[in-house]
């Protein structure tokens, strides 16, 4: 933190602009209104756009229409600008209406922001834990010889096991209202900063897919040594210290049993006193599924930039195989024509037209438009056939309503499920078109896909049908 870096930081990062903005509060309340406390990430245009109307008309009343003159959509677009970067507009694949999110600047702002709000509550116990629990996990799990590691695991145990003793006789009593209060507000501060960390990940992602898409479009370098390049980059990113801890988070995340581990010790948390007193939201009660929805972004952006690779090598492939071909079925048109008369050696290349040629619009036939034919099928008449009707009454029709009832009805006791699970309890009874009805539904729902795993659906036979069996990405229903 030198002299130059800080003014450089000062007059280039989009967070100190915000901050020394001449709207800041108007921008810093607002982004925190609409994404901070809903724990939002992309919102519609059309729907942002009301909100800062409304928002726009309050402050009108109370400071006058003269504090912020400007239409909701122009600030939209000012944040987004550039020269801004307090939010990032972009269009998502489905749909033509574009999306606003935080950028990870304009949320280090706001996070600072929220720091300076004075704390009635610090809970400095906790935190000691928190620092000697990692000290402890650290020298632990560094240490390379075995027998350090052992003999620190069986000190490990001795303790636990004095405190097992310590319960047993009555000493040790449960933590106190206080000690419960700090440590809640000490998971809801860590929860936020964890979901703030995705979007500096997903951020980091973006920049590498920005940076491949631009290297396509203007380098002239062979097209093997250009792949070998992204790939290259493509699989450092994976290989960081960034992009191992996320696959280690969500391949942590996506554990059955640490899910179910997670929904108990939350649900027992929230059944304390002490928490109940609480005002709180519903934001620590919904880390799980805030968890997995940050984790599923960060995954489309990683398969955006990988199909964008695809991509670009399909379409070359195709452009140079079409090319090659037209080639040489010229050359085959043209052989076929000198069969009979093989050109002579001194007349064998040729130019044509070595004289400009004319082509006046005068002498161009004019558009003759093409008439419409008549026809005449004369008179109909009944015909006295019988024909077969049953097939038009033994068409399928999948009850969706019926699927919803039972994705229902098995979230009742849990808080997530996957359509493995329902097929398995609810065994398809149209066959294929009964999966791709519950695929409709996790679309409209925006259930979780998860393409690292994959899961085998079973469609039991149906008459002359056999059974069959599909293996397909992970889908999880949330309550």
């Amino acid at each position: 933190m030198d002299h130059d870096s800080l003014d450089r930081y000062r007059q280039t990062h989009p967070a100190w602009r915000l901050l020394t903005a001449d709207n800041a509060p108007l921008i810093l309340s607002f982004l925190d209104l609409s994404f901070i406390r809903p724990n939002r990430r992309a919102i519609p245009a059309s729907e942002l756009i009301a909100q800062l109307d409304a928002y726009l008309a309050q402050l009108t009343e109370i400071h006058g229409v003269e504090r912020y003159p400007k239409l909701a959509r122009q600030y939209l677009e000012d944040w987004a600008a550039p020269d801004r970067g307090y939010l990032r507009k972009y269009y998502p694949r489905s749909g033509e209406e574009a999306d606003f999110d935080l950028t990870p600047a304009a949320e280090k702002a706001l996070e600072w922001i929220q720091g300076l709000t004075p704390q009635q509550f610090i809970g400095t116990e906790s935190r000691l834990m928190t620092l000697f629990q990692l000290l402890r996990d650290l020298a632990a799990g560094a240490q390379s010889d075995p027998a350090a590691r052992i003999q620190e695991l069986e000190r490990r145990k001795a303790e636990l096991e004095r405190e097992i003793e310590r319960v047993r006789s009555g000493q040790a009593g449960p933590m106190g209202a206080t000690q419960i209060k700090e440590r809640y507000f000490q998971i809801e501060e860590t929860a936020r900063r964890l979901l703030g960390d995705f979007r500096q990940v997903e951020e980091n992602f973006r920049g590498l897919d920005a940076e491949t898409r631009e290297r396509i479009a203007t380098s002239a370098q062979p097209k093997g040594v250009l792949l070998d390049q992204i790939f290259g980059e493509t699989d450092h990113i994976r290989k960081s210290d960034q992009g191992k801890s996320f696959d280690a988070f969500w391949e942590f995340l996506m554990s059955p049993l640490r899910q179910d581990e997670l929904q108990s010790w939350l649900r027992a948390m929230h059944e304390l006193p002490a928490v109940r007193e609480l005002s709180t939201e519903d934001f620590v009660r919904n880390i799980p599924f805030l968890l997995l929805d940050a984790g599923e972004k960060v995954h489309a952006t990683v398969a955006q930039l990988v199909e964008q690779l695809r991509r670009f090598v399909d379409d070359q492939a195709h452009v140079e195989n079409r090319r090659i071909l037209d080639l040489i079925k010229e050359i085959e048109i043209h052989a076929i024509g000198l069969r009979s008369n093989p050109p002579k050696a001194n007349t064998f290349s040729a130019i044509d037209d070595l004289a400009p040629q004319f082509a006046l619009p005068m002498c161009r036939v004019l558009l003759r438009p093409s008439r419409n034919p008549v026809l005449d099928i004369g008179a109909l008449e009944e015909g006295g056939a019988e024909l077969d009707m049953a097939a038009l009454f033994s068409q399928t029709q999948v009850d969706e309503h019926l699927l919803r009832d039972h994705i229902m009805e098995m979230l009742r006791n849990r808080p997530q499920i996957t359509l493995a699970e329902v097929a398995a309890a609810y065994p398809p009874e149209h066959g294929l078109a009964e999966v791709v009805a519950y695929l409709k539904i996790a679309a409209s729902d925006n259930a979780v896909v998860d393409e690292s795993v994959t899961e085998m659906l079973v469609i039991p036979p149906r008459g002359e049908t056999p059974e069959k069996r599909i293996r397909m990405p992970r889908v999880i229903f949330a309550g």
